[in-house]
This record gives C-alpha cells, sequence and structure tokens, in this order.
C-alpha cells in the first residue's frame, strides 16, 4: 500500500501507551480517511484473535460515497479487495478472523446494539454527542475520529481535553499523492475564500458561514439573581425530535441570560413537567408552542403555568433574537450546538437564501418564543415588532 506520513503519525500514535482516542483533525485532501482505513485493514489482517471494527457515519448516503467508496478503492488498487468477503446487505468485510462492519449513526439500533474492539467515525463534526459516548461505550480498544474543522464542537471540549488522546493534524501538503490539478484547485479556492482557507487548507478551526444566531457568547453560570428583572421558560415538544426547555432571563441594562434546562428526545408531558417543578420554575410562565393545546392543558393540569406561544413567525422572532445581547450558560451544550450550526439555506450558486433550514433548531424554537411574544417590545429600548432599531 502506498501510505502517506499521515498514516505513519497514526501509527506511532496507536503504540504510544494508554492511548485510546486517535483524533485526525485537518484540511481537506490530506489523507485522514484513506490512512486510518489502511490502518485499520492492517490490524484486521495481523490480528491473531477476532476483532470486530466498526466505520461510522452520519449516514448511509454519507457513507457509501465516503468510507465504503474508499475502502473499496484501496483495497482494488492493491488487488486485495475479495468481493466473496463482502457482505452487501450488511456491509460486512471480512478479514481473516476479523470483521470491518459500516453503519450509520441514524440506525438506533445499531449505536446502542453490540459492543466492538475498535471504533472510527468518519467526519464526527456531523455526529451528535450523545452518538459518539454511546458507541464509544460500547468500545474496547481505540477509537480514530476525523472531521475537517468548520467550527468548534464536541470533540475541542469532551475529547481533545482527555489524557488518553492523540492529535493529528493535517493538510494537503501530507499528501504527496495528490494530482497537480487537485493541489491547483483547492489553492485556488483558498484564495477566495478566507474561511475555506482557514479550514480545508490550514487546517484550523473556522467559523460556520451562514449562521443565524448572532450576537451571544458563553458565560460560567447566570447572574445574581437579584439582578434578574423578568424571566420565562420556554418549551419546544418534540419526541423523537429532541424536546428543549430553555430559561431566558432579562437581567440589568436588558441584556439576555438563556440556561439549558432538558434537552433530548423521548420526554413526555410528566418529564417536562417535573424539569421545570424541579427547578423551582413552575409559577413562571411557560412558554410553549401552540400547535401543541393538548400538551399545554396538560401541562397546566401538573402545576405548571403553561401558555401558547401567540406568534410563531420564524424570520421576525430571529431578528428579535439578534437584537440582544445574549450569554449562554456553559451547561447550555445542546443549545449553543445549534448556534453553531442553525444556519440559512443555499441556492445553486452558493448564495444564502435567508431560508434557515429546519434542523439543529429545537433550543432556538423554545427561545424565539420567549423574544417574540415576550420580548419583542418591551424595555430593552428597541421596537423590533416595526422593523426598526431606533431608540425610543
Amino acid at each position: 500500500m502506498e501510505t502517506t506520513n499521515v498514516f505513519s503519525r497514526n501509527l506511532r500514535a496507536l503504540k504510544v501507551p494508554g492511548v485510546r482516542n486517535l483524533v485526525n483533525k485537518g484540511g481537506t485532501r490530506s489523507s485522514k480517511t484513506w490512512s486510518i482505513l489502511q490502518i485499520l485493514y492492517i490490524i484486521a489482517t495481523k490480528s491473531k484473535r477476532p476483532r470486530t471494527i466498526s466505520v461510522v457515519s452520519e449516514t448511509m448516503p454519507h457513507l457509501k460515497r465516503g468510507c465504503i467508496r474508499d475502502f473499496k478503492d484501496m483495497l482494488k488498487a492493491d488487488d486485495l479487495w475479495n468481493e466473496d468477503n463482502w457482505n452487501a446487505t450488511d456491509f460486512i468485510y471480512r478479514v481473516g478472523n476479523s470483521i470491518i462492519e459500516f453503519f450509520s449513526a441514524d440506525t438506533p439500533g445499531k449505536v446502542t446494539g453490540p459492543a466492538r474492539d475498535i471504533l472510527f467515525i468518519n467526519e464526527c463534526i456531523n455526529i451528535p454527542y450523545p452518538v459518539y459516548r454511546e458507541l464509544t461505550g460500547r468500545t474496547r480498544e481505540w477509537v480514530w475520529l476525523d472531521y475537517n474543522p468548520l467550527y468548534e464542537f464536541w470533540v475541542d471540549s469532551k475529547v481533545l481535553t482527555r489524557e488518553d488522546t492523540i492529535l493529528i493534524h493535517s493538510t494537503y501538503k501530507d499528501n504527496d499523492m495528490l494530482a497537480p490539478a487537485q493541489i491547483f484547485e483547492i489553492e485556488y479556492q483558498g484564495s477566495i475564500d478566507e474561511n475555506y482557507y482557514r479550514v480545508m487548507i490550514l487546517g484550523e478551526t473556522g467559523v460556520y458561514e451562514g449562521t443565524i444566531i448572532q450576537n451571544w457568547d458563553i458565560v460560567a453560570d447566570l447572574p445574581p439573581r437579584n439582578t434578574w428583572k423578568k424571566h420565562w421558560i420556554g418549551v419546544d415538544f418534540g419526541w423523537s425530535a429532541p424536546t428543549a426547555i430553555m430559561h431566558v432571563i432579562q437581567g440589568e441594562g436588558g441584556e439576555i441570560w438563556i440556561d439549558e434546562l432538558a434537552y433530548g428526545p423521548n420526554m413526555d408531558n410528566p418529564d417536562i413537567a417535573a424539569v421545570i417543578h424541579a427547578a423551582g420554575f413552575a409559577d413562571i410562565e411557560s412558554i410553549c408552542d401552540k400547535a401543541e393545546p393538548k400538551s399545554i392543558k396538560e401541562l397546566k393540569v401538573m402545576g405548571v403555568n403553561a401558555v401558547p406561544s401567540d406568534n410563531k413567525d420564524i424570520d421576525l422572532g430571529i431578528r428579535v433574537m439578534n437584537r440582544y445581547k445574549k450569554h449562554y450558560t456553559a451547561r447550555s451544550l445542546n443549545s449553543i450546538d445549534e448556534n453553531r450550526k442553525y444556519r440559512y439555506e443555499q441556492d445553486a450558486d452558493g448564495n444564502y437564501t435567508g431560508k434557515p433550514i429546519d434542523k439543529f433548531n429545537h433550543a432556538k424554537d423554545a427561545e424565539r418564543y420567549v423574544f417574540l411574544n415576550r420580548l419583542s417590545n418591551i424595555s430593552s429600548g428597541f421596537d423590533v415588532t416595526v422593523g426598526t432599531a431606533g431608540r425610543k
């Protein structure tokens, strides 16, 4: 097999005593994925005992176009691919006594299913942290992660900070097998796009382009209770999709603090009521999605001061949210993650349309109900309801 120095660095990292996580962060075409697949194949080939190796990506289409195609091409290039060893139904390739299985992170039975020896999550930036946690909890040996660092996400705070993690950074210059035309195209794109240059050429953490939520930061905790002017709960109902329960506080000077009380799937109305009661906020208004009148009524019966969001205008709600300086508590991980991912659609030419993508917005919807229905025209001094930013 022809290899790059990315392969060599992963191999050296694998031999470091006590290493658990091998994180491959870098730019486009740096050979991250290819090198990891080479190592996984070699491990399976040389293993004296049966090993189960799992290769996971966001969706099955992503997996087929990415890791599965690369794996086949890699073996075919050296005449190592054996069609008889490939189970095209279950996406399992047998290597000696070991198997390399491919499955997507949107398959719940696989994520929470049987254990494995080695795990590789491809483009882990697209995988929610709870899925990573389930997968790694069922992995006995090493965990490989790779990604292009479009923005900060859970790897930065939860994996790179661990003592058993090794970071392997790479760029296209580490891949000496690229064609001149590929190198020219990469460098040209970097010359016309600053964020592309930062992320895809330098392999450094960028800023997610087209993001919707602006004017926010992260703080350690909420301000002292005696500085709260008003506060509300926002509730976005879900079931298979996450339910989000957000605490929105207006402090002195009109600035806003936001704290995530709960975020997750399979929460029924008693669960929601229990969260709000436990936080001590049953008496304040919980502004809920008006499309769920039955749920609102049930919350009221359970002692929660639940009221419908009379106005659900998404565009206006976003404009109201972005008028305010917003401070998110550091524990509001899912809401912060949505801030980084909630973005506008792009047309065929790559221009942003101004229409939000209906994704990564559960906490944002809960927050928006509060902003639009309780903060659109009060003492902040902004008359956002008529689309102006002038002081009264």
